[in-house]
């Protein structure tokens, strides 16, 4: 099927294949974290501390990895990576049975977690060109492994719930670890010829600058950097209100949270399958547009929602347009950015999604602390607006100026 023409490559079937399995236990593990913090601290603010101390790491050390990513083999560096994050999903697994633990160790791990993912994504990311041979496939199989990501986002919290409020966050840390079984077998399966990519030897910090300065030159893919990132600070992180949402503003307890995530997870999903139909050629920066707009309206009307189904529709929407603008800005890079500088363009993407994320989540958190819920998603919904707005109007004077210089 055209849909899934990235199949016909067997060493990207077999990376799917595991990440889908292993993603199911990451979003359980994500809902027994979020919910764990609010069950100890009911404060909003304590769940954008955590969220900050687990993504911080790609805002500091994103860049300097690209670098490193780019010399290195990504595919030794994924193995390791996975090795790793098993380790924690063990530890906190351990903890909890133990009764040890407090927001404190939570952070401490989910810091640790942060550190090694920000290796995780960027070798991830670049690995999967390696995988596909035929770089026609690239953009449908970076659209279906966020396919198996949003997949994942509306099942994993959906079974994630049931073992929450049956068994404890325990239990859903426990999947976790297990699931890292089937990533690692599928990634010791692949069969790669390492190729490091030709570039000179330099430090990182010359790495650094040189991918600076490659991004600063290329407007086409740094303006798409830049958009990602004051969405990454003010309008993502409503994703981090759904504990709270889902009990100040419904009354609701860890069911209806796995509700509003699975309920995210499925927009996402959606906006996933709708990538990965999309044509090669297709103009991905007036996808960005469109799905910009539909982000920041889907969190307007969740913030008038009084009715819970509408609310979940408003999620539901909310993540579609995400979903579509992060994927479109994923695939333009790495299918526009130069092969020697891919891993570091990639890098940058990262940090401005995960690295700009902890800092906009301490900073929503705290605005939900002071003004309230419904404001602060007021306030997001209109940001994300603004955005969109800005965007638009560079899309304007771009086509005007080509127009102008033909």
């Amino acid at each position: 099927m055209h849909i899934f023409r990235a199949f016909r490559h067997r060493n990207y079937r077999l990376l799917f294949i595991g990440q889908a399995i292993s993603l199911m236990g990451t979003w359980m593990q994500r809902i027994a974290v979020s919910w764990l913090v609010y069950r100890l601290t009911e404060s909003a603010l304590a769940l954008g501390l955590v969220s900050f101390v687990s993504l911080i790491p790609s805002l500091v050390l994103s860049p300097f990895i690209g670098s490193f990513v780019d010399r290195s083999n990504k595919y030794r560096i994924l193995l390791t990576t996975q090795a790793g994050l098993m380790m924690q999903a063990g530890t906190l697994a351990l903890l909890v049975f133990l009764g040890d633990y407090n927001v404190i160790w939570i952070g401490l791990l989910s810091f640790i977690q942060g550190v090694i993912n920000t290796f995780d994504v960027t070798a991830r990311q670049s690995l999967i060109v390696e995988l596909v041979e035929d770089k026609a496939d690239l953009p449908n199989a970076i659209a279906l492994n966020s396919s198996a990501f949003n997949a994942a986002r509306m099942l994993g919290p959906a079974v994630g719930g049931v073992l929450l409020s049956t068994y404890g966050e325990g239990a859903c840390f426990t999947v976790n670890f297990v699931s890292f079984i089937a990533v690692i077998g599928t990634l010791l399966l692949i069969k790669l010829e390492h190729k490091v990519s030709p570039t000179r030897k330099e430090s990182t910090w010359q790495g650094l600058k040189e991918g600076y300065r490659y991004l600063r030159n290329s407007p086409h893919l740094s303006t798409l950097i830049l958009l990602l990132t004051a969405s990454s600070l003010l309008v993502i992180p409503y994703t981090t209100l759904l504990p709270v949402i889902a009990r100040e503003m419904f009354d609701g307890d860890a069911t209806t949270f796995s509700w509003f995530e699975s309920s995210a997870g499925l927009g996402a999903m959606a906006g996933a399958v709708y990538m990965a139909r999309l044509k090669s050629g297709t103009n991905l920066r007036f996808r960005v547009m469109k799905a910009s707009g539909l982000f920041a309206f889907g969190i307007l009307l969740l913030s008038f929602a009084s009715w819970l189904p509408l609310a979940l529709l408003s999620t539901m929407l909310a993540a579609m347009g995400m979903m579509v603008q992060n994927t479109s800005i994923n695939t333009y890079i790495q299918t526009h950015a130069m092969p020697a500088f891919r891993a570091r363009a990639i890098s940058y993407y990262i940090m401005a999604f995960q690295g700009i994320f902890p800092i906009g989540s301490l900073l929503i958190g705290a605005l939900a602390q002071t003004l309230g819920i419904h404001y602060t998603l007021v306030l997001q919904g209109t940001a994300g607006a603004l955005i969109t707005i800005g965007f638009v109007a560079y899309i304007r004077q771009h086509i005007q100026r080509r127009y102008v210089q033909v």
